[in-house]
């Protein structure tokens, strides 16, 4: 049996060769061949459960100087003879630690939890028939049957399609729906450029096709994604405040110990008993609870957000959203809702104008082609009474004529409204 993993890049590979590389044919696979993949590839997931990362998320919680100070003091705590001390100081570490492990790993496990209620699965062609098979279970080599709706499960080359239009927007944030063509594209042609493909994340806007899967799992684009958002993120500037004033007590801390030896020997004071004064004051001047209060109050923050529907995967990121004053996002997809909204309607001197806006909402409502985010946008945006006008005919768009029209007819009248994307220089 030759390689299930196509030569990369497989959008530049003729569809024979394709077909060759991933040893399939367009009638799919057999389930046994299926099976046998799977075992060898593992399963169509995106991240695999590690214990190693368990174990990291708990020592990370660990990770910070004022616990290092703490962990000091109960060290001196015993030294001088204190043991309940040390007992109480490494007991508020060990919960503060556990309270923030607990509520992180919740967390991120939470959409997990969610994603076991419901059984994704698609449509493949198995043993020479359609299937309704778990998305989990797909290999490189099956044939996707993709329809309006329809999540895309892996990354695959198109082999038949038609009026197809995906939306990709989790992966390029453009929230334009892209059409997908049979064909063969270049191999240094871009991701949102590659129209011979569509991508694990995305889903069918409108049309159907045929796809093969070259991807899954983590070799897709969208599983490299996720695997760098396995990666420990960058400080937040809280992590860093508390990190800051942790070195600051720590070094006040040093300096008054040290200080305040050097002055009881000045004195002439025996030195076992001040090097024991020394160490006990700097026991009293850690604060045993800070660590406890943060991680309290952090837990009860992302208890409250929760009732809101919102997940915090990390404590410290509360903190960073409420010292923001101004939250900037780009103009797509990525970080907004990938819905547009509608301003104004203007005419061709810059004015805004109700005709403008009524004809583009008759263009709008009267359309049968694929859903249009900028014509969900005029349907929302105002509603008009279209009582009396009725659709003669449509000429649909396409990317050579670049426009859409639509006829209308109002009592004697016939109206023909055309849409057409313009350029602004």
């Amino acid at each position: 049996m030759t390689t299930h993993t196509a030569v990369t890049p497989f959008w530049s590979l003729p569809l024979p060769e394709l077909l060759q590389q991933l040893d399939t044919a367009s009638e799919g696979l057999t389930r046994e061949e299926a099976q046998l993949r799977l075992l060898q590839g593992g399963g169509n997931h995106l991240r695999r459960k590690s214990r190693l990362r368990e174990v990291g998320l708990l020592l990370a919680q660990f990770q910070s100087p004022i616990v290092a100070i703490l962990l000091s003091a109960a060290g001196v705590s015993v030294f001088l003879g204190n043991p309940t001390d040390a007992f109480i100081i490494l007991g508020i570490v060990l919960v503060s630690g556990l309270l923030g492990y607990w509520q992180e790993h919740g967390a991120g496990h939470a959409v997990e939890r969610l994603l076991t209620i419901v059984r994704v699965t698609a449509e493949v062609v198995r043993d020479g028939t359609v299937q309704e098979i778990a998305t989990d279970e797909i290999v490189p080599g099956d044939i996707l049957l993709l329809s309006a709706g329809a999540g895309v499960p892996g990354d695959c080359r198109v082999l038949e399609s038609k009026n197809l239009f995906v939306d990709e927007a989790t992966l390029t944030g453009e929230t334009y729906p892209i059409e997908k063509i049979v064909g063969v594209v270049g191999v240094d042609t871009p991701l949102n450029q590659r129209t011979n493909c569509v991508w694990m994340g995305t889903h069918v806007i409108s049309g159907s096709a045929r796809a093969i899967v070259v991807r899954t799992g983590t070799r897709t684009e969208f599983g490299s994604i996720a695997q760098r958002l396995t990666l420990r993120p960058p400080e937040t500037e809280f992590e860093r405040g508390v990190r800051h004033f942790g070195y600051l007590l720590l070094e006040v801390t040093l300096v008054l110990v040290m200080a305040i030896f050097a002055i009881n020997v000045a004195l002439a004071r025996p030195v076992l008993d001040a090097f024991l004064f020394s160490m006990a004051l700097a026991v009293g001047l850690t604060p045993q609870l800070l660590p406890a209060i943060i991680s309290i109050n952090l837990a009860h923050g992302a208890k409250r957000m929760a009732l809101k529907k919102v997940i915090v995967k990390r404590l410290a990121a509360i903190e960073n959203f409420g010292s923001m004053d101004v939250l900037c996002c780009d103009k797509t997809g990525t970080l907004t809702e990938g819905v547009v909204r509608l301003h104004s309607a203007i005419d061709v001197e810059g004015k805004e104008s109700e005709r403008v806006l009524f004809h583009a909402y008759l263009n709008a409502m009267f359309e049968s082609g694929f859903l249009n985010p900028i014509d969900e946008a005029i349907r929302r945006h105002r509603v008009f009474d279209l009582g009396g006008y009725r659709k003669l005919d449509e000429e649909p768009y396409d990317f050579v004529r670049k426009r859409l029209s639509i006829f209308v007819a109002h009592g004697d009248r016939c109206i023909m409204v055309t849409k057409a994307p313009c350029q602004v220089s």
